[in-house]
């Protein structure tokens, strides 16, 4: 079929014959049949789409063709060999770019944990960080366009393989000196949280339980900005422990008798990727990092 790509081997059984000009002795120097040879060389041929030997009773000789593909033959076999190299070094190298995804606030938080390990003992891995929602980078990691994810309460699916990598949980926060718009029961306060967070939605379905009361909402995407209004007694608001954790010394504080919610903190990458080496060793040095350590608010 002409178009089709041609096989390496019958790429370096026509730079044979093309030396010896003989199909019998290029066989035995090959070590292959003559029949399995003349078939290579045909399939060759309908690769490029020309004859590339004309063959009379004392041997073979190169076409026009053959001797325009003879030109381009050696560099062919060179790229292969060398795109095969990459290839299989990327399934037994630490090496190569990789992407890895997160959430902004997650990534402040986890990132510095592991990232120096990374790239301090492996010189040949690059990283690239992309942000942004949990389930836009799932979405990232299932479309290919991302090679890691780290991710809040992932869900299931057959081509990911999900690896658990500490607990996390979002609760009500405020400050130790509160303000008057700080406080949580008296229906005058002012309540700050992030209308894309999920959690902050199932949390604020229970607030009437808890006797929690606002007379106003402040709407951030942003959580440090959420944790900077709280910090300097705009309002009293929604955070997961792990970002209201990293501002416990400007005065923030859990604020008691509030419900709460369970967050996994997961890392995700395809299943087919499983034996690429730089994504195992990414994986297990975050899976380390972490061992042992629940990011609780009461741990």
């Amino acid at each position: 079929m002409v178009g089709m790509l041609p096989n390496p081997s019958d790429i370096q059984y026509f730079i044979e014959i093309a030396k010896t000009l003989n199909l019998t002795r290029a066989s035995e120097q090959i070590g292959i049949q003559q029949p399995s040879l003349t078939s290579a060389m045909k399939r060759l041929e309908q690769a490029v789409g020309k004859l590339l030997f004309t063959r009379s009773p004392r041997g073979v000789s190169l076409t026009k063709a053959g001797c325009d593909f003879l030109q381009y033959a050696q560099q062919l076999l060179f790229e292969w060999k060398k795109l095969k190299l990459n290839i299989e070094r990327t399934y037994e190298e630490v090496a190569g770019r990789f992407s890895l995804g997160c959430h902004p606030s997650v990534a402040q938080y986890s990132l510095p944990c592991f990232m120096s390990k990374l790239l301090l003992k492996y010189e040949k891995l690059e990283i690239q960080l992309v942000h942004g929602l949990s389930r836009e980078i799932t979405q990232g990691v299932l479309n290919k366009k991302m090679d890691i994810g780290i991710v809040v309460n992932p869900v299931a699916h057959p081509e990911l393989i999900i690896r658990k990598i500490y607990n996390d949980e979002v609760k009500f926060w405020t400050r130790k000196n509160k303000t008057p718009l700080q406080e949580a029961r008296s229906g005058s306060g002012v309540l700050i949280f992030n209308p894309e967070f999920l959690q902050a939605e199932n949390l604020l379905r229970q607030a009437k339980k808890f006797q929690i009361k606002f007379k106003r909402v402040l709407e951030s995407v942003n959580f440090e900005v959420i944790t900077e209004l709280i910090s300097s007694g705009c309002g009293f608001g929604i955070l997961p422990s792990t970002v209201a954790l990293q501002w416990e010394q400007r005065g923030l504080k859990e604020i008691e008798n509030t419900p709460k919610l369970r967050d996994q903190i997961s890392l995700i990458y395809r299943v087919e990727n499983r034996e690429i080496k730089a994504i195992q060793t990414i994986a297990h040095t975050i899976e380390g990092t972490f061992a042992g350590k629940e990011k609780l608010s009461n741990s």
